[in-house]
């Protein structure tokens, strides 16, 4: 198994003319990970893909990857392997051909070239379609042909510019096992584009949410969604309600809100926002849909609000309540689906719940939406 290098952004910025793409990138993608670059469409991710793959070079600031700056290093001289969105597969070569074409142009004999076929293709799992054509795969086939063709090449960091974009759900969700799967199976470093934040939060090691060129969070998955450091980072990945307001009192790690139109709410503080909020700060509270649960009696406590139910959604495994919001827009609440037939609660005022470790205040900005 080949061991994964180290790929290190500092101070990157990339700019075409007056626009800048991406600026003060600085990433440390440790040798072996799975690293995922997470953001809506145009924030700057397959620039920076670009960047390290050495089709373009920054405005400013350096990428390393193995600890060797890569100026002046274009894409055939770098230790890395690019699989795009459209696979590019060649259509008259067989799946075996397609596989091992570095492996041709380098000169490998037949017998050779077969033999790594044989090997890679034993890997995915479709050592039985070695003689077929592209045209004759499925889309998850094809996928994992253009991963074993990238992995022929034997490089060091392989980097996958949102791959399974064309894949229908069922077979994306099922790719994302298979993606990580080869990954620990080989152990070189993948760099993962997508604006999907199922599949970064599912493969990923680590994952970095961009917005606007600009890097807001690197984190692990489970830290990007439980402990966001902006109001961006917790509105883009996963669903979230927000309550907007300002600070009323600080008590440690927590804070208690001065709602716009729920009245005082209690909250932690984010972990990049702790020690920097003060009392009158604009702020934003952030609960998830699952968090909230409805209260069993209607007192009134710094971790309950009340809302009027607009419509309800039945989505299988959990029913959907939405409720009147804020700022008109709905608050949404998540209930599992426990088998049992239950009421609708539509046109009623009811009394939600939440723990204040599972709400989150940030400082106010902006809004994924927005």
């Amino acid at each position: 198994m080949k061991k994964g290098v180290a790929v290190n952004l500092e101070d990157v910025w990339i700019r075409f003319g007056d626009f800048v793409a991406v600026r003060e990138a600085n990433v440390n993608i440790n040798g072996g990970e799975f690293f995922s670059f997470l953001g809506p469409s145009g924030c700057g991710k397959t620039t920076i893909l670009r960047a390290v793959s050495g089709f373009l070079e920054p405005s400013q600031g350096r990428v390393m990857i193995g600890g060797k700056d890569m100026v002046g290093f274009g894409p055939n001289k770098r230790p890395t392997a690019l699989i795009f969105q459209n696979l590019a597969l060649f259509p008259l070569m067989k799946v075996w051909e397609n596989i091992t074409f570095s492996l041709e142009v380098k000169g490998a004999s037949k017998k050779d070239r077969r033999k790594r076929a044989d090997e890679l293709l034993e890997m995915i799992a479709l050592s039985d379609q070695s003689e077929k054509l592209p045209s004759e795969l499925s889309g998850g086939q094809k996928q994992r042909v253009a991963i074993a063709r990238a992995l022929c090449a034997q490089p060091d960091v392989l980097l996958l510019d949102e791959p399974l974009s064309a894949l229908d759900l069922k077979l994306r969700q099922h790719m994302r096992t298979e993606l990580r799967e080869i990954q620990r199976r080989v152990g070189i470093t993948f760099i993962y584009i997508t604006h999907d934040q199922g599949e970064a939060l599912t493969m990923s090691d680590s994952v970095a949410v961009m917005r606007a060129g600009i890097i807001d969070q690197v984190a692990e998955g489970q830290a990007i969604y439980d402990d966001p450091a902006t109001a961006f980072v917790a509105s883009f990945v996963g669903e979230n309600n927000v309550m907007r307001g300002k600070i009323a009192s600080l008590d440690g790690k927590q804070a208690l809100i001065a709602t716009n139109r729920t009245g005082e709410l209690i909250a932690r503080i984010a972990s990049s926002a702790q020690g920097s909020m003060k009392v009158g700060d604009d702020a934003m509270m952030f609960v998830r849909p699952e968090a909230l649960r409805i209260a069993k009696d209607t007192s009134e406590a710094k971790n309950r609000l009340s809302a009027k139910v607009r419509h309800e959604e039945f989505e299988g495994q959990s029913y959907n309540v939405f409720l009147d919001g804020d700022a008109g827009k709905e608050l949404k609440m998540s209930l599992i689906n426990v088998g049992q037939q239950r009421e609708s609660a539509q046109g009623q005022n009811l009394t939600l719940e939440y723990s204040p470790d599972q709400a989150v205040v940030l400082p106010a900005g902006e809004l994924a939406s927005e």
